[in-house]
């Protein structure tokens, strides 16, 4: 699907509720943000579905009423907004959302598009923290599978540019990966075989002892066997560097920069 800017209505879930009509802030209020959320979020619902998921605590009488309430208060108020098709509600087309434009590039992540940079994409994953501040059990599920979704983004871009000996945007996917989840091993492993592979063996071992160190602190474990052999191994080779000649081949033994924060 194609997301252009020139939508009449915008809607943004990621980190605040704002919802722009021609690029002017629309005041909508909570209980009508939560249905309009919910039908980005879930997609065409049943009016019996949401009054459940929206009002868990209320009778169904009582929730479908609160439903009907608010499906006229957004109509009069944003038209053009929902579709109302008898028994189904849903989102009308002409909605550009935020949340939508993510997904998808998280789902073409498997077939690129050339136009897509990837540090664009990873600023986007970087920011894709949905209704911050909302508790609602439904949008916390919602909340961590997104989460998740761009722990394995981050995850496929670091493989895919290591593949392709770019180490530089590897490490920063990495990165990006461990600010989702600081403790998650195999993030940890791509930051480091980048920064080897851009010559930087000293932040290579200081990214292990970073982990190393929160892992003990935070569950009382160790890194695995194979990932301290992987930075054994680069230990190994600073120890040979120094005892060999220091003869720079073509720029070889200048000191790099560690790849951290450059994206």
């Amino acid at each position: 699907m194609n997301y252009t800017n020139c939508k009449v209505l915008r809607l943004e879930l990621l980190r605040a509720w704002r919802l722009h009509r021609h690029g002017v802030l629309v005041h909508v209020a909570t209980r009508q943000q939560r249905l309009i959320a919910a039908l980005a979020i879930k997609g065409p619902c049943l009016r019996s579905y949401l009054a459940g998921l929206l009002w868990p605590e209320c009778p169904d009488a009582r929730a479908l009423e609160s439903l009907r309430v608010s499906v006229h208060v957004v109509t009069r108020q944003i038209p053009g907004l929902l579709v109302n098709d008898g028994p189904m509600l849903s989102l009308s087309d002409q909605v550009d959302v935020d949340l939508h434009r993510v997904q998808a590039q998280i789902a073409d992540l498997e077939q690129p598009r050339p136009e897509v940079k990837a540090a664009d994409l990873l600023r986007d994953l970087r920011d894709a923290r949905l209704l911050s501040g909302w508790y609602d059990d439904w949008v916390m599920l919602e909340q961590n599978r997104l989460q998740q979704d761009c722990l394995r983004a981050c995850t496929i871009i670091a493989k895919t540019h290591l593949d392709q000996r770019s180490c530089e945007t590897a490490g920063a996917a990495a990165e990006a990966a461990l600010e989702i989840e600081p403790l998650y091993e195999e993030a940890v492993r791509l930051l480091i075989t980048a920064e080897l592979q851009h010559g930087n063996p000293a932040a290579a071992v200081r990214a292990y002892q970073r982990y190393q160190t929160q892992l003990d602190e935070d569950m009382g474990l160790r890194p695995s066997e194979s990932l301290t052999l992987l930075v054994s191994r680069a230990l190994d080779g600073q120890l040979i560097a120094r005892e060999a000649p220091s003869v720079p081949i073509n720029g070889a033994g200048q000191r790099r920069k560690p790849l951290t924060h450059r994206l």
